[in-house]
């Protein structure tokens, strides 16, 4: 399986419990946080559950944050966040008060969450600035390298690899690798996150992909 910029969403297993009926536990087997280092995967039909956790059910709001909140730490633990754990928590904090203002699908659920995710960690980002010595990310030739990475291969790495391979990209680049690999949003939704173009996420996709396997090969070219 490859991830390349043809492609409009991610392809991904929807593996796991549907919706919750009457009587069930919303939170079902599938409950609880990813494991460090790995992407999540999309869980199935949550649209029910969101129109459920907006009406007032506390379990079904729970059963969004077993789901969801996994891939929201990975999120901003790729970004190098000062306590994704904590972060999180508000991000969903944050859902749960404005949650009956919400208009939308399951997809424009997930693009709202990591939009709430993505602006708090902007704003970490500016608290540790002003608090520490930043060392600006390196700047990456981004017409250098072509090809596409694995997308499976990415997803298998253990954490230290994966921030291994997030450090050789700008910091546009890794916004976009991280959005639309951990958390499966399409180009579509990262472009309307990021206010950019769909073209320009392509752009930015395709080059990320490209140094990455650029940065992948060296040691065999060594």
């Amino acid at each position: 399986m490859q991830l390349t910029e043809e492609r409009t969403r991610p392809a991904r297993a929807r593996a796991g419990a549907g919706e919750p009926g009457a009587g069930d536990d919303p939170a079902g087997p599938r409950a609880g946080h990813a494991a460090p280092g790995a992407v999540a995967t999309r869980p199935a039909a949550l649209g029910h559950v969101i129109a459920e956790a907006k009406g007032g059910c506390s379990l079904c709001f729970e059963h969004l944050y077993r789901q969801l909140a996994g891939q929201v730490v990975s999120y901003l633990r790729w970004h190098r966040a000062s306590d994704p754990d904590g972060l999180t928590n508000d991000v969903f904090a944050q859902v749960h008060r404005s949650l009956g203002r919400f208009q939308g699908d399951e997809a424009g659920f997930r693009s709202w969450l990591f939009t709430i995710a993505h602006h708090r960690m902007i704003d970490d980002r500016r608290r540790s600035s002003r608090q520490l010595p930043t060392r600006a990310d390196a700047g990456v030739d981004e017409s250098l390298g072509c090809g596409d990475v694995e997308e499976d291969a990415f997803a298998d790495m253990a954490g230290d690899q994966v921030r291994d391979l997030l450090a050789v990209l700008s910091p546009d680049q890794r916004d976009v690798v991280l959005l639309r690999i951990v958390a499966d949003l399409s180009v579509e939704e990262v472009a309307r996150l990021l206010h950019k173009r769909e073209g320009a996420i392509k752009a930015l996709q395709h080059r990320a992909l490209a140094s990455l396997r650029r940065h992948l090969d060296e040691p065999a070219a060594g």
